[in-house]
Parts: structure tokens; C-alpha cells; sequence
């Protein structure tokens, strides 16, 4: 199980037991009239290599208040109700770092299998005054061949982007959270 396990059926209130369905263990009501199923599925989730064409092409890298100083990785947030990939990305750029999408493009779609999310990556071209939202604790700018790309989730539409954009990849340390902790 990749999430916290449930105690309640959300439909009826009656205990969640685990059994058997479509061949895995999952948390099921047994309540007459019910047949809720946790499916367990995982949550799309968009992630932004963001080029700041006003700032060289200089590759924006942000840091969450809840991440260990000199952690730093792409801007990254769940679609809402209704919405295109296309457009959460935009959102979210906007929402994190106030900067205006002049174009998106598809890198690729990525495991995460630790938070039990789906990762779709994109090039995320944008300008305008970088202004933090209330998640984040600070940014930093990076010149594309200075891009480490890092083995876990949004690490690998960053290995992605600088393959499309002719870029030589160092070696990538496995384990290595830390991205750009020397920058």
C-alpha cells in the first residue's frame, strides 16, 4: 500500500476491511447496499522545467519550506477539477512563482511510486518578476549545463529536457535528493 490506509467507507461510515479484487488486496465495504472500493489509484500531478526566456534561458529551480536547505527541484501541482494538464501547469507557475506561460510543451510522463503519483513533465517557457507563493522558501536560477539531473521523479523530465536540447548529462548520483546543493 503507497497511501495511509483508511479505517471508514467515505460512502457509508461502515469499517473498511482489506480482500481480494482484480487482482490485489484492497480496502473494501462489505456494507449491505455499499461496494465501495479504495482503488488506491495515483494522483496526476504536474511538473514544469521552467526556461525564464528573460533571464538568459536560465532554468528556475525552487525550494519547499518543508524540504531540507539546498534541496531545490521543479515547480510541481495537482490538477484541479476540469482542467487540462496543459493549463495546471500554466496555473501553477503562476501560483508559485508568479511567472507568465509564454508556452508549453509535453516532455514526458514519470512514476513517482513513493507518493503514488503520476508526474507529467513539461518545458515550461515563462517570464515576468519571479515572486514566491507562500510554499516556497526560496529559488534558484541555473544555466542549463549546469543542470544535474537527479534520479528520483521531476529529476527524469529534467534529464528529458536537457536530452531534447542537445545538452551532455553528467552522471547522475543514485540517492542524491540534493539537487544542486553547490550552485
Amino acid at each position: 500500500m503507497t497511501q495511509k490506509e483508511w479505517r471508514f467507507c467515505p460512502d457509508c461510515g461502515s469499517p473498511l476491511e482489506w480482500g481480494a479484487l482484480a487482482g490485489a488486496e484492497r480496502q473494501l465495504c462489505y456494507s449491505p447496499g455499499c461496494g465501495f472500493v479504495r482503488w488506491d489509484n495515483p494522483l496526476p500531478v504536474v511538473a514544469a522545467v521552467i526556461e525564464c526566456v528573460d533571464q538568459g534561458g536560465a532554468i528556475l529551480l525552487a525550494r519547499n519550506h518543508a524540504w531540507p536547505e539546498l534541496m531545490f527541484a521543479l515547480v510541481t501541482g495537482f490538477l484541479e477539477k476540469g482542467e487540462s494538464p496543459d493549463d495546471a501547469v500554466a496555473r501553477e507557475v503562476k501560483e508559485e512563482v508568479n511567472l507568465d506561460t509564454e508556452s508549453v510543451s509535453l516532455l514526458g510522463v514519470y512514476p513517482f511510486f513513493r507518493k503514488n503519483e503520476i508526474l507529467i513533465g513539461y518545458h515550461v517557457k515563462a517570464r515576468g518578476e519571479i515572486r514566491l507563493n507562500e510554499e516556497l522558501a526560496e529559488f534558484r536560477l541555473v544555466r542549463p549545463e549546469q543542470l544535474r539531473p537527479w534520479p528520483q521523479a521531476t529529476g527524469q523530465a529534467v534529464r528529458d529536457w536537457m536530452l531534447r536540447e542537445g545538452l551532455p548529462l553528467p552522471e547522475v548520483v543514485e540517492g542524491n535528493l540534493y539537487a544542486h546543493a553547490d550552485i
